[in-house]
């Protein structure tokens, strides 16, 4: 038994090591794009929430067909009666003209069990109901669609915010680097008395800046990651690795201005159409209204009466017991309700024309934002390259500055000028090119083309 005991809490703790290893493996996989939007679209929240809208319209559907099926109800009853109710009788019929007599009909006890049934044969309403509930289940299904394309924009737009974030950081990194260098170089100068104490002070100065800097980066890095990880559905806790990316081997493309979209593949569009859809079946629901009905009814019940309790059917209980049933059709034919379905079809037919001057508005946005996004991505890219050529202008200045600086022919503050205008221009080159990114996510969007992230 013992030695059971303490086989158990071996394999209890290289459970426990194997399951920390799995969460650290997992903690520092490498997250790309496709990787987060997949894990996006499976845990997070709004879109498991719109595939349930979806499981629930089958729900709906199953609701709307038992109208159709049979309804089946039993019912019973026991009753006691200490006061049995008088009724008036003229005297004629027991030999006492002129008289009243005031007689107690019913018994004390009453008691009885029945079934009824009714089956709808005809009811245009119920038709038309099953109809509206499989568009609903539809609707649901396309605008889970959309609920996952808003997901994908999202999440690509957050994850190009941290790549850039990061990127400055390195950025921020080989300017320190560089910086501390120049440090030595004029730390060693000094200490042969070939340089001021006020050079090495504005070093100094120079790298304490530029390290604040970096930690502020950091600090933004960590919350745009934290946004990354909640519109996911991630853990916040969970630590993420995001692949190192050469932003110089990104080419943007110069888009066609006469790129165009097919609106019949936005997922916007044919939402509108299913809703369009479920308002002419509300509307036909009120003509359903001017339809005769048909169902079939019957029953069957037992019923026992008596001054006694009825306690079973024999003489000696004191009670009556018999058995009842009944079959027939119901036939309902509206006839006047004082206009009240004709004023619901109006409105139903009011809401139809308003609701397609809303898909005549959609569309004219929907054709703004594909013209805006062709323009914002034209813009993009020649500010993109024109930050990469000042890019490498500041860089070939910086160098010939810092190599003038070390043969004595510039004075520390040209170098530090320099260093400065090319942090600041290596950054609007990053800043240039997440503009250009989100605005290349808005120009697939807006040509319906959102899920092929997922295979980038």
């Amino acid at each position: 038994m013992y030695r059971t005991g303490k086989s158990k809490m071996k394999a209890g703790l290289l459970a426990i090591l194997l399951m920390n290893l799995g969460l650290f493996i997992q903690a520092q996989q490498v997250l790309t794009l496709p990787n987060a939007l997949e894990y996006a679209l499976k845990a997070s929240q709004v879109a498991r929430k719109a595939r349930l809208e979806v499981e629930n319209g089958s729900y709906k559907i199953d609701e709307v067909k038992a109208r159709a099926l049979p309804q089946l109800n039993g019912n019973g009853s026991l009753t006691y009666n200490p006061i049995l109710q008088l009724t008036a009788l003229p005297g004629e019929i027991v030999g006492q003209p002129g008289q009243t007599m005031m007689v107690a009909f019913g018994q004390k006890w009453n008691s009885g069990a029945n079934i009824a049934l009714s089956q709808t044969l005809f009811d245009q309403g119920v038709f038309t109901g099953l109809k509206a509930a499989r568009s609903t289940r539809e609707y649901y299904q396309i605008n889970a669609d959309l609920t996952e394309e808003q997901l994908i924009e999202q999440v690509a737009s957050q994850y190009y915010q941290v790549l850039v974030q990061r990127h400055k950081i390195l950025l921020i990194d080989s300017t320190v680097a560089t910086t501390q260098k120049v440090q030595g170089i004029i730390k060693g100068q000094y200490d042969a008395g070939l340089a001021r104490k006020i050079d090495l002070d504005r070093v100094a100065v120079n790298v304490t800046n530029l390290q604040s800097r970096r930690q502020q980066l950091m600090n933004a890095v960590m919350l745009l990651e934290n946004q990354l990880k909640y519109a996911m559905g991630m853990p916040i806790q969970t630590a993420i690795e995001l692949p190192p990316v050469d932003f110089s081997s990104i080419q943007p493309e110069l888009r066609d201005r006469a790129d165009s979209m097919d609106l019949n593949t936005r997922t916007e569009m044919k939402l509108l159409n299913q809703q369009e859809k479920l308002l002419q079946y509300q509307r036909d629901s009120y003509k359903a209204e001017y339809y005769p009905s048909l169902s079939l009814t019957g029953s069957y019940g037992y019923q026992g009466m008596g001054n006694r309790f009825p306690w079973g059917k024999s003489a000696s209980s004191g009670a009556n017991w018999f058995d009842y049933a009944s079959a027939g059709l119901t036939l309902r034919v509206p006839l006047f309700n004082g206009g009240a379905t004709r004023s619901r079809i109006r409105q139903a037919d009011v809401a139809i024309r308003k609701f397609r001057e809303d898909v005549s508005q959609t569309k004219l946005a929907l054709h703004l934002q594909l013209e805006n996004a062709k323009t914002q991505i034209q813009n993009n890219l020649v500010i993109l390259n024109n930050q990469k050529v000042n890019v490498n202008l500041a860089r070939k200045v910086f160098e010939n500055t810092q190599n003038n600086y070390n043969n004595g022919l510039a004075p520390l503050t040209d170098l530090l000028d320099a260093e400065t205008s090319l942090t600041e221009a290596n950054n609007n080159y990053a800043a240039a090119l997440l503009d250009y990114k989100l605005a290349e996510i808005q120009l697939i969007k807006s040509k319906g083309e959102l899920k092929s992230l997922l295979k980038n």
